[in-house]
């Protein structure tokens, strides 16, 4: 068997992150739809961006500190492809996130399934607008309003009084 080229692994990630955008439009209520989307899919597109990240430490020009270092570092196709990758797995987890807040507040999914494209198409665009239909439609900005979880909070136990001094 050969080994996967920088070629290969690009096409690869990208047809692993399509089905999570599918289910995201076409069955966001469906229990499974989270669990890929938000989790599984982005956590295995981690999973190869920190192997591809470890596996060329070390053998990189360039770095952060200005736009011509990071320029020089992503000529590295290997350094590219991780970017490429670090691209798909955040936006995938934007795109659930924004489906769960839209179901959490009662925002209708067409409404969302605009920003959804945007978002698997230019990250940022897309979550802007989220943040201006779910604007629309609620009145509030994320963050507004209380924090609330779906959870049950676990009583707590009794607190003792505390010791009497003598």
């Amino acid at each position: 068997m050969s080994q996967l080229t920088v070629a290969d692994i690009f096409t690869i990630s990208n047809a692993l992150v399509l089905p999570g955008w599918v289910l995201l439009v076409v069955l966001p209520l469906w229990k499974w739809t989270r669990i890929f989307a938000a989790y599984l899919i982005p956590g295995l597109l981690s999973l190869l961006y920190f192997v591809v990240m470890i596996s060329d430490v070390g053998s990189f020009k360039g770095g952060f500190s200005s736009i011509h270092d990071v320029g020089e570092m992503f000529r590295n196709e290997w350094l590219l492809l991780a970017g490429w990758v670090h691209y798909l797995a955040f936006d995938l987890f934007v795109g659930a996130w924004e489906v769960r807040d839209a179901q959490r507040l009662e925002v209708p999914h067409w409404y969302v399934v605009p920003c959804l494209g945007l978002t698997f198409l230019a990250g940022p665009i897309g979550l802007l607008a989220y943040f201006g239909v779910r604007a629309a439609v609620v009145r509030s900005w994320p963050g507004a309003e209380p924090p609330t979880s779906h959870r049950t909070p676990r009583p707590r136990p009794p607190v003792p009084p505390p010791a009497r001094q003598s």
